[in-house]
């Protein structure tokens, strides 16, 4: 994947815990590790985005779609 450079600005006590890392061996750069940072957090954020617009669905319509044209089939089915 392509990869751009940026210039960030970070308060002192966030780049010395990057910094710690770093000298613990728990990611190669700091490059890195802001990476992995803004990755999870872009993660974490379309999750919520998803759970929110699943939270606007219509629990007891979206069971009866989903139960549609399977009455007479459920019996045909194999028990599990």
């Amino acid at each position: 994947m392509r990869r751009s450079k940026i210039a960030i600005t970070l308060n002192q006590e966030t780049l010395t815990q990057v910094d710690r890392l770093v000298s613990e061996h728990r990611f190669p750069s700091r490059s890195q590790a802001i990476q992995e940072a803004v990755d999870d957090k872009l993660i974490r954020l379309s999750r919520s985005r998803l759970a929110q617009e699943c939270a606007k669905l219509d629990p007891d319509y979206e069971g009866a779609l989903a139960e549609e044209g399977m009455g007479g089939e459920l019996a045909e089915w194999p028990e599990y």
